[in-house]
């Protein structure tokens, strides 16, 4: 089976709009900030879920399903939204996609009860993988083929920096003032979002030729799968981790509440510095990358619950974590590679997948504390998925060089 190239996708839209360099900046810009506030959403509440669990009156790890129920929200709000959306104008798509998110956060921010606080944490998270893709396939269709993953990586930025920034400020002021700030502000993010897509994004036209039929085709191809399976299973650890930094840093490290913040902040670097270094390495060879990423992150983890209780280890452990974001790009590049036409949907997808290892990292390292294993075994809980994605990854491996086998084998001998 012949792969389409995601650059064909982006000759797809190359009848959009034709639009200066300036603009095309400012409509970056205006995308990735609204990365910036999904990434802020989707990881400063980790900091402050000891808060939630005292607002509510719950344990830290039931204050736990909040993060699951987000991160379910995406799983199901992408594929749907990528499939129900791919024949809107992309202009469209997005501040309708944005609006949703800016509303769910401030309702989050005045939910009454726990049960209505995860009911707004689902809802919110249903745009956030569709957005990604959208706006990824926005930034591609803007620029020479040449510069397209510059121009997606620039709206990834956001979320990056996020991580760096957002994050640990969000954690701080929760901190100092309640956690209800937290999406008070990620909703203001949304609203400010919108309104630089309306003045700096262009109308455009709708895509030609794209449509939910051709969208669904990615989902008969093994590889689309495989990869997603990767990204859904192996990466499990971090969140698991993430979810539950809080009491780590204060119960098993025996740092002060204050230090959540900072150790939020190494592990945003860690991830810029994968994100960078990623698609580099991914260039220069694709699985590869994958392979030795998921290797050597099983090996952070185990490290991770032997000496989370030394302080510098704990630093050094979570930095190491943020950078196996490198396998981000290259699992991206990946799916939209093996996707054939349906890029909208494999853009969505990755993020759909990364928010299934975000719902089981946050549910199993919740049944590994209620069955008495403490906080420091999150990374032995994030180790075993690590494997799970290894066999994943050496199934999508055998997969290929089974097919470039097949046409050798089946050539007639002269």
């Amino acid at each position: 089976m012949s792969e389409m190239h995601p650059a064909a996708n982006a000759a797809s839209l190359a009848d959009q709009p034709r639009v200066s360099p300036l603009t095309v900046s400012l409509i970056i810009l205006a995308l990735a900030v609204g990365s910036f506030g999904i990434g802020t959403g989707e990881f400063a509440i980790m900091g402050l879920l000891p808060d939630v669990a005292t607002t509510f009156g719950v344990s830290n790890a039931q204050a736990g399903y909040v993060i699951s129920a987000y991160a379910l929200g995406v799983v199901v709000g992408a594929p749907l939204l990528a499939v129900i959306g791919a024949r809107f104008r992309r202009r469209d798509l997005l501040l309708a996609l944005m609006s949703v998110f800016a509303i769910g956060n401030i309702a989050s921010a005045l939910a009454p009860t726990f049960e209505s606080f995860i009911v707004m944490r689902f809802l919110t998270g249903l745009p956030h993988g569709a957005y990604f893709g959208v706006a990824a396939l926005v930034a591609a269709s803007m620029v020479p083929v040449n510069r397209r993953t510059q121009a997606v990586g620039k709206v990834m930025l956001g979320l990056t920096l996020a991580t760096l920034i957002g994050t640990p400020l969000a954690a701080f002021f929760g901190q100092i003032l309640d956690w209800q700030f937290l999406f008070s502000a990620v909703g203001v993010t949304g609203v400010l979002t919108v309104g630089l897509i309306a003045v700096f994004l262009p109308r455009d036209r709708a895509p030609v030729g794209i449509n939910a039929f051709t969208e669904l085709e990615a989902l008969k191809r093994k590889q689309v799968w495989l990869t997603l399976g990767i990204a859904a299973t192996g990466f499990c650890g971090m969140f698991a981790v993430f979810t539950y930094i809080s009491p780590i840093v204060t119960e098993v490290a025996r740092l002060d509440l204050s230090m959540v913040p900072v150790i939020m902040a190494v592990f945003g670097s860690g991830m810029i510095v994968g994100n960078i270094f990623g698609a580099k390495l991914a260039d220069l060879s694709l699985m590869r990358t994958i392979g030795w990423s998921l290797t050597v992150y099983f090996f952070v983890l185990v490290t991770l619950s032997l000496t989370a209780h030394i302080p510098a280890m704990l630093f050094v452990c979570c930095f190491l974590i943020g950078c196996s974001f490198v396998v981000g790009p290259a699992l991206q590049t990946r799916l939209m590679d093996v996707a054939g036409n349906a890029q909208t949907l494999a853009a969505a997808l990755n993020h759909s997948a990364f928010n299934v290892a975000n719902a089981l990292g946050a549910l199993f390292g919740g049944i590994a504390i209620d069955l008495g294993y403490g906080y420091g075994s999150m990374g032995f809980v994030g180790a075993i998925m690590a494997i799970c994605g290894m066999l994943v990854f050496a199934t999508s491996v055998a997969l290929d060089r089974r097919d470039r086998q097949v046409p050798a084998a089946i050539v007639p001998a002269e």
